[in-house]
C-alpha cells in the first residue's frame, strides 16, 4: 500500500477519532487549559506532571505495542495503528481511572459508542478471489484442470495477521488473476481437516496464519511462511511486495499469459 493511500485512509473518522482516544490521557495532561479544569478540580497539586506510576504505564504502553505489532505482522502504518489502537485505549482507561474513577468510566464509555458508531474500514476494491465453502469443492478445484495456477490462502476470522493480510491479498488478485492464474481462499476455522491436511495449525498462538501456498499441477510447490532444513518456521511479512518475490508472480502471469488461446482475429493477422 502507498503512503498516498494510508494517508487516505488516515482521514476516514475511525482512524484520527482512535487516535485522538490513543493520546487523550497525554493530551489532556500537557495542554493547560484543559489540564487546569480536569485535574486541579480533582484534587491533584501538580496535576499537569505525569508522575511515575503514568510514566510506567505509558512505558509498558508502548512495548506491548511493539510486540504485538509484531507478532500480528503489521507492515504498514495502517496495520500498525488499527493493530495498537485496543491496547492504547486499555491504558488510556487506566490512567483516566488512576486520576478520577469517573473518568475512567467515561473514557470506556465513550470507547463503547465510538466502536458502535465508527466500526473499523474494511477493503472494498476489486477482487478476483474464489472462496471455497467445503474442502471437497477445494480438492476438486485444484484436480479440475492442471493447467491452472493457483494461490491458495489459509485463514481465520479472527486472527489479526489474517486480517492485516486481507486487503492485500485480494489487490494482488485483482492484479495477477488470469483463466490460468487463480486466487483462492479456505477458511481453516470452519474447515479444520483441511488445515490438518496441509500442515496448517489454526490454534491462537500459531505462527503459520495466514499461510499461502502455490499449487500447480494440482500439487503443492511453495508456500509461506515455510519450514527450513532445521524444521524451524521462518517467519514471512505478508507486504505486497514480499508476496510477488516469493511466489514470483509477475513470472507466473505471465506464463498464464502465455497459455491463453488466441482470439480469432489475432490468428489471422499471425496468418
Amino acid at each position: 500500500m502507498t503512503w498516498k493511500k494510508q494517508l487516505a485512509l488516515l482521514a476516514k473518522p475511525y482512524y484520527w477519532v482512535n487516535i485522538l482516544l490513543a493520546i487523550s490521557y497525554l493530551l489532556a495532561k500537557k495542554t493547560q487549559f484543559i489540564c487546569t479544569r480536569l485535574f486541579i478540580l480533582a484534587g491533584e497539586d501538580e496535576a499537569c506532571d505525569l508522575d511515575s506510576r503514568e510514566v510506567e504505564i505509558l512505558f509498558f504502553l508502548l512495548i506491548v505495542v511493539m510486540i504485538r505489532s509484531r507478532k500480528t505482522g503489521s507492515v504498514t502504518m495502517i496495520n500498525y495503528l488499527a493493530s495498537s489502537f485496543l491496547y492504547t485505549k486499555v491504558a488510556n482507561a487506566i490512567l483516566w481511572a488512576y486520576a478520577d474513577f469517573r473518568y475512567g468510566l467515561g473514557f470506556l464509555l465513550l470507547c463503547v459508542l465510538v466502536g458502535m458508531v465508527l466500526p473499523e474500514p474494511s477493503y472494498r476494491g476489486p477482487e478476483h478471489i474464489t472462496y471455497f465453502r467445503n474442502a471437497q469443492v477445494f480438492e476438486e478445484e485444484l484436480a479440475r484442470d492442471k493447467r491452472t495456477t493457483w494461490l491458495i490462502c489459509f485463514y481465520t476470522v479472527w486472527n489479526p495477521s489474517c486480517v492485516n493480510f486481507a486487503p492485500v491479498f485480494a489487490e494482488l488478485s485483482a492484479e495477477y488473476n488470469t483463466d490460468h492464474l487463480k486466487f483462492g481462499k479456505v477458511d481453516i476455522g470452519r474447515f479444520p481437516d483441511v488445515a490438518q491436511k496441509y500442515r496448517i495449525s489454526d490454534s491462537s498462538f500459531s505462527r503459520q496464519l495466514p499461510t499461502v501456498i502455490l499449487f500447480q499441477q494440482g500439487k503443492e510447490t511453495d508456500r509461506r511462511p515455510c519450514v527450513d532444513s532445521k524444521g524451524k518456521l521462518q517467519k514471512f511479512f505478508f507486504s505486497s511486495d514480499n508476496v510477488r518475490a516469493a511466489f514470483g508472480l509477475n513470472q507466473l502471469y505471465k506464463e498464464a499469459v502465455e497459455r491463453l488461446p488466441i482470439a480469432p482475429k489475432e490468428a489471422k493477422k499471425l496468418q
